[in-house]
């Protein structure tokens, strides 16, 4: 090749060693994003691009910048439903059954549209939304017109990364090739796919919780609220505090639950999710993780002012559920 690519250009600011190198800008990763969602970019130079972010970890600047430029490639209807609520779901769950999917629903359930976006099947041995959702009888959306059928008839919908991003799904499945998590885990989380005025994030390191607020920040996002959530899923653990950041600062909540032990589930039987909906299985911990998660968004929405007043409510909310089902 005669002439340089005009990717190289990036790759050079994050790779020119230790004295040399500096983190991309806003609109220097907006750039590059771009030329990597349209597929402009040799794939040596994106295995080098996404490993030498990785190897530094992203700055809120390159958040952003990679965020703005996959949703202007995210094409949104015109008639597609305001959503309450933007929820993602990327991580996958090993150690305890996703019980924030009946957190989610059961918000949905009592007025909040929520959007809620996930990928799968990057990590073996975990239990994904996808197919907690299909579980539960409920429908999975395959376009943004669908999820927003999806959102007008239950005030919920499940939208896949392969059919909200194709490009950024097939990277995100570099992982098994490059043997590193790609920074599109980082990304995913943040793409707020249909607009919602309030995010809720989970990370897996609690040092990203600092790179998710200001990358909201920059970004504009009215509201937003970001935690380390048990195994990188929007879920508390009812048993420790959680300490949760918003664009105001930080909050601890208190444990619900101080003197229980996390159970470590043999068997992830998703059967025990509708179990527990209905009520035909006594399950206290699954309870406080289903409306303690709950708390958290009903504040971050300001339906509620304070934590108690968050946590009484969902309690409320959850005791007055209605039990037959869940679809519709």
């Amino acid at each position: 090749m005669s002439h340089e690519h005009p990717f190289a250009q990036y790759v050079r600011i994050l790779g020119k060693g230790p004295h040399l190198s500096r983190p991309l800008t806003l609109d220097e990763t907006r750039a590059a994003a771009r030329m990597v969602i349209d597929g402009a970019v040799d794939p040596v130079q994106l295995g080098a691009f996404l490993c030498l972010l990785r190897v530094k970890t992203e700055t809120p600047d390159e958040v952003a910048g990679f965020v703005l430029a996959a949703r202007d490639a995210i094409a949104r209807p015109a008639d597609l439903p305001h959503v309450d609520l933007d929820w993602s779901s990327y991580a996958g769950k090993s150690r305890q059954l996703p019980w924030f999917v009946l957190s989610a629903l059961l918000l949905a359930r009592n007025g909040v549209r929520v959007g809620m976006h996930g990928t799968e099947k990057h990590t073996a041995g975990r239990v994904y939304t996808r197919e907690t959702i299909e579980a539960l009888g409920l429908p999975v959306a395959t376009s943004m017109a669908e999820a927003g059928r999806h959102l007008a008839a239950a005030n919920f919908c499940y939208l896949p990364l392969e059919y909200l991003s194709p490009r950024l799904h097939e990277i995100m499945g570099l992982r098994a090739l490059l043997g590193l998590r790609s920074p599109i885990h980082t990304i995913a989380r943040m793409l707020n796919p249909f607009g919602a005025p309030a995010s809720l994030m989970s990370v897996f390191h609690p040092n990203y919780r600092d790179v998710h607020q200001e990358a909201a920040r920059m970004m504009g996002q009215p509201r937003m609220a970001v935690f380390k959530g048990e195994g990188g899923e929007v879920e508390r653990r009812p048993e420790k505090p959680c300490v949760v950041r918003t664009l105001d600062g930080e909050e601890e909540w208190p444990a619900l639950l101080p003197d229980a032990a996390q159970p470590h589930e043999d068997s992830m039987d998703l059967g025990r999710l509708m179990a527990v909906w209905r009520g035909e299985a006594d399950e206290p911990y699954a309870v406080a993780t289903i409306t303690g998660t709950a708390a958290v968004a009903l504040k971050l929405i300001g339906r509620a002012n304070t934590i108690a007043e968050a946590e009484t409510l969902a309690r409320a909310l959850w005791d007055g559920r209605r039990r037959e089902g869940l679809a519709g």
